[in-house]
């Protein structure tokens, strides 16, 4: 099933033109004229608050769905970010920038399960990682080797093998039956994508209460990045200074120039700056 195209500030068409008399529809005074420019954004943005969603002035595939009369009980809200900015010490526009570009968009599936990237590379990792003092890291390395020859898709020194969607479910419990810990760890979670083996370290009380709380709604997960930009005193500090060279490199990794993750938080964070959202909103 193909997702509706999100629409914002440039958009032109019939599309933009259908969201106007939507939004007219739900008390807004536009013209409907199929341009989507300042005023539809500020009535996007109004609509949102009135449901609950995240206020970013983009009609993308949550907003078009609440518009169509779907349940956002499970979806981020404003109200997060918010509390999210000030429990941060951060502009709410930084945190608006950091959910737009950070986030894979929703983080259920259309069958209700949290998203997940199953990583077989971090599987072969965790595998070979002595745990207890009496671990042998050598038998440990071994048997990762033994089972990356038998499961290549599951085990397996380099990334690779995804399956996408809810496919990646299935890679899970498959990888769960040669290794019922390392393998939920080997996952990425949610819409921020949080490793499951950061779960000690960002205070959850075990790995299943960290699962547990992925399934249970949008807001977890962030709850899930926010805690990890506070145990990282450096991705934080970025965060605040609005470095985002530094920001992107850390939590994306050396190759995120590749992808513009600097540039597109940039981009982000003026944005809503520049609609009022950039004041700060703690000390």
């Amino acid at each position: 099933m193909t997702q509706p195209q999100s629409l914002r500030h440039g958009s032109k068409g019939q599309a933009v033109l259908q969201l106007q008399r939507a939004l007219n529809a739900q008390g807004a005074s536009l013209f409907a004229d199929g341009d989507f420019g300042d005023t539809t954004e500020a009535a996007v943005r109004a609509y949102q608050l009135k449901v609950g969603l995240v206020a970013d002035g983009v009609a993308g595939e949550k907003t078009l769905a609440a518009m169509a009369g779907a349940d956002c009980r499970l979806l981020l809200s404003n109200a997060t970010l918010v509390t999210a900015a000030k429990r941060l010490g951060v502009e709410l526009a930084a945190v608006y920038a950091v959910n737009a570009v950070e986030s894979a968009g929703a983080g259920f599936l259309v069958n209700g399960k949290p998203k997940i990237l199953y990583e077989r590379h971090v599987m072969h990792r965790l595998l070979s990682t002595p745990r207890h003092a009496d671990d042998d890291a050598a038998v440990l390395k071994t048997h990762a080797d033994h089972l990356a020859t038998l499961h290549p898709n599951l085990v397996n020194p380099r990334p690779g093998g995804y399956a996408g969607g809810t496919a990646e479910h299935q890679r899970l419990a498959n990888a769960k039956l040669l290794d019922g810990l390392c393998a939920p760890e080997a996952c990425s979670w949610g819409a921020f994508q949080i490793m499951g083996y950061h779960w000690q370290h960002l205070g959850y009380a075990s790995l299943e209460d960290f699962t547990t709380r992925m399934a249970a709604s949008e807001a977890e997960q962030f709850e899930a990045f926010v805690r990890f930009i506070e145990a990282e005193p450096a991705l934080h500090k970025a965060l605040k200074a609005k470095k985002w060279a530094e920001f992107a490199k850390r939590y994306n990794g050396p190759a995120y120039a590749r992808n513009l993750y600097d540039v597109k938080l940039e981009r982000a964070y003026q944005r809503h700056a520049e609609c009022g959202c950039g004041h700060k909103v703690a000390a």
